[in-house]
């Protein structure tokens, strides 16, 4: 019962969270090993087990460690596990192999969908719940994590994602009758979380962190309802702060505090109205108050006097305060330590995981440094590209209709029905790894370097044209990343040594630092695309990433506003578009992937973010010619939360994952009334299954029905880098085998 405290009174100082792959990967090197069949179970806990033993000793300057943070593959899958949630197709002999079957796949079952986790670059798995889920129990990993941070000394705080958000988070299972939502589960689900509290209590667990992100994003009055019962019957069992990490709590704040939780974790960076609103709300001077203040989701250094200032402003609410970041710190690099070869200027004013800890550490003591953030040097802004952005007429975003494009488009580069593509890279292999690792550390001259790099687009051109694809690429074997290329050869970036995130599973990525003003110096891409074109009559796609995917994935400056930076990207971009149509590319694809990505959590400010994301996209495509074919792609959304904005990108083709969501964009279009062309992905690159060729067209019928032959194209849901080539022949073959079966059945 909640009659006691394990809370202090003075300021303490924690984190909501902590990254959990390891400074250098290893989780990943571990994971990739044992899939690959080098490395037993046994071996992958030893090093699941030191990477978390890592993370304790980075946490340990802190007052309160969270416990559970650390995953194999995805906290939310975690929680499946937990709740003992898994679909029966997934279920193995052992739970490991349980767990991988849910997240990749396997032989016998598809996995489960994945999406992004609000707006971060970060992917959650799906759960599937339906009325017949049976939940139950299984405390162990909780339990197991909480006791090696006790057994070591440390003042522990379990950390689970919470039952509200777990439902909201779900999709309904297959076998769910029309109507049902998950949340409609949560009476029972709260029931097993409270034999999760009770085990955690009985491991010796005072305060439990219970995150509810989803409560940071706009909610019903009676999902509010529900929020408030659940709570009511946890906080009957255990201590319980609530973290958001996402924004602010808005209308959820009172009902978390009327529910009677132990305490709150704010969201200080994104989510400050919710000061503003604690200090009209009479609030008890016991409730546990931590300030958000350090961004867990950024690299900029915090303004520690900024920090002291709104943790003064909690004090003066409540008597039980303390200091953490806005979010869990998942989001940033472990350590800034190894980036010696910033341009100068930029290391003192960036923070990663490590240096966080810090920054929280010192604004919860009172004698600790109130610092501020230096301003931004004058050096960092280029007048010229404002100038030619001041410059652009009121129609540089505006293409004719596309109907009369499409005319233009069909008489240049005539194509069958449903025509067969990649979305644009091709497997990056060892020995392509290794070619760029050596040509970094200067042990391969540029002369080589290119040489085989071009020796890799001429394998993949002549790889494409066996297995009778229509549209062809490059294959990418020259990039690293679809940011960092463009990062390192536009001004106003930087990358780093070992910045690496988690974005799923074992992909981990290495956001470039967007720190200055952006401008092109020379052509970036049209060499590659122009050599690849000389090899076949088939045309060949150039492919560029967008003004907003290059945001999202980069650490963006904080000093002016998103819509400013994208636009001085978006006309990077732009001459480079202009320079691939001047070359004779007929087809040109502006990947926006991070689309869905930067939509605010919170429906009142999306339609200003829409505005500007699709303008700088159409800054960038709207300069070519009607019979220039402008092609764009995404992944891995609720595409339906965006579907207007996909059409004001104003695309001619855009290719949208729809595999593992088993085609449900296609009522997403059909709704918003979309016209133009659309390849609706039908192999999950992200499993190393290999689809039945007949599952595809299955498919591809589903998309005809639903938009018309015309309309459709036939393509996998993303890049192929990540895949080996015996997934990849094969599941090609397969595409093309389906696209000719169903062309055949329409004739």
């Amino acid at each position: 019962m909640n009659t006691t405290t394990s809370v202090p009174a003075k300021p303490q100082a924690t984190a909501l969270g902590y990254p959990r792959i390891g400074p250098n990967r290893e989780l990943k090197r571990a994971l990739e090993a044992h899939w690959s069949g080098r490395l037993d179970a046994a071996g992958l806990e030893a090093a699941a087990a030191a990477v978390r033993s890592g993370m304790l000793d980075d946490l340990s300057v802190l007052d309160t460690v969270p416990t559970g943070t650390f995953s194999y593959y995805d906290h939310v899958l975690d929680t499946i596990c937990a709740v003992d949630a898994l679909p029966p197709r997934h279920r193995r002999d052992s739970e490991l192999a349980s767990y991988f079957a849910a997240a990749r796949g396997d032989d016998a079952a598809v996995p489960l969908e994945m999406t992004k986790w609000f707006d971060t670059n970060y992917h959650y798995l799906v759960p599937e719940i339906g009325p017949k889920t049976a939940f139950a129990a299984k405390p162990a990993k909780a339990v197991a994590e909480f006791i090696e941070a006790k057994e070591r000394g440390l003042d522990a705080r379990p950390v689970l994602l919470g039952p509200v958000s777990f439902l909201l988070l779900a999709k309904p299972s297959e076998d769910a009758p029309e109507g049902f939502a998950p949340l409609d589960r949560l009476e029972e689900l709260v029931e097993v979380y409270v034999a999760l509290l009770g085990a955690l209590h009985d491991a010796g667990a005072g305060l439990i962190q219970i995150d509810e992100p989803a409560l940071c994003a706009d909610r019903t009055e009676a999902e509010l309802a529900a929020t408030a019962a659940a709570y009511r019957r946890l906080v009957a069992e255990a201590e319980i702060v609530v973290a958001g990490g996402y924004g602010p709590f808005g209308e959820a704040l009172p009902v978390l505090l009327e529910a009677g939780v132990e305490g709150i974790a704010l969201d200080l960076v994104r989510g400050r109205s919710d000061l503003d609103a604690l200090e009209a709300l009479d609030v008890s001077r016991e409730t546990f108050f931590l300030a958000g203040v350090v961004d867990g989701r950024n690299i900029w250094r915090a303004d520690l006097a900024k920090g002291a200032a709104d943790l003064a402003r909690l004090q003066a609410i409540s008597d039980r305060v303390g200091v953490s970041s806005s979010s869990s710190l998942l989001h940033v690099p472990v350590d800034l330590s190894p980036e010696t070869e910033l341009p100068e200027g930029l290391f003192e004013r960036l923070a990663f995981a490590r240096q966080k800890l810090a920054e929280i550490t010192a604004i919860a003591d009172p004698a600790g440094s109130r610092e501020t953030r230096p301003s931004t040097p004058a050096a960092w802004r280029d007048e010229a590209v404002r100038e030619r952005l001041s410059a652009l007429g009121a129609d540089a975003d505006r293409r004719l209709p596309y109907a009369e494009r499409q005319a233009a488009q069909a008489e240049r580069v005539p194509l069958p029905p449903l025509p067969t593509t990649t979305i644009g890279s091709f497997p990056q292999t060892a020995e392509l790894r290794n070619a760029r690792a050596a040509h970094r550390r200067g042990l391969m001259i540029d002369a080589d370097y290119k040489a085989r790099m071009k020796a890799e687009v001429a394998a993949v051109i002549a790889e494409q044209e066996k297995l009778g694809l229509d549209v062809l690429v490059h294959g990418e074997p020259e990039r690293n990343d679809m940011v960092q290329y463009f990062a390192e050869q536009l001004t106003g970036f930087a990358t780093t040594a070992a910045g690496w995130v988690q974005s799923y599973g074992s992909r981990c990525v290495r956001p470039p630092i967007l720190f200055a003003d952006v401008a092109r110096q020379a052509p970036m891409t049209v060499e590659w695309t122009s050599y690849a074109q000389s090899l076949t009559e088939k045309p060949v796609k150039g492919m560029l990433t967008g003004p907003v995917t290059i945001l999202a994935w980069s650490f963006v400056r904080d000093d002016q506003p998103l819509a400013d930076t994208a636009d001085q990207v978006a006309l990077a971009l732009r001459d480079e578009v202009a320079d691939l149509e001047a070359a004779g590319t007929a087809i040109i694809q502006v990947d926006e992937p991070a689309l869905r990505e930067l939509l605010p959590v919170r429906a009142a400010s999306r339609a200003a973010y829409r505005d500007w994301a699709t303008r700088s996209f159409r800054i960038a495509t709207a300069g070519v010619r009607p019979e220039t074919s402008i092609h764009t792609h995404l992944c891995y959304s609720e595409f339906g939360e965006v579907i207007d904005a996909i059409a004001a990108l104003d695309a001619d083709v855009t290719s949208i994952e729809a595999s593992r969501s088993k085609m449900e964009v296609l009522a997403d279009l059909d709704r918003a009334n979309y016209r133009s062309a659309v390849g609706p992905g039908v192999w999950d690159i992200h499993s190393p299954r290999v689809p039945a060729a007949e599952d595809m067209a299955e498919a591809l019928r589903l998309a005809v029905a639903a938009l018309g032959p015309e309309r459709v194209w036939a393509n996998p849901d993303c890049g192929l880098k990540t895949r080996r080539y015996e997934e990849v022949r094969p599941s090609l073959e397969g595409l093309v085998a389906a696209a000719r079966t169903v062309r055949e059945q329409l004739a």
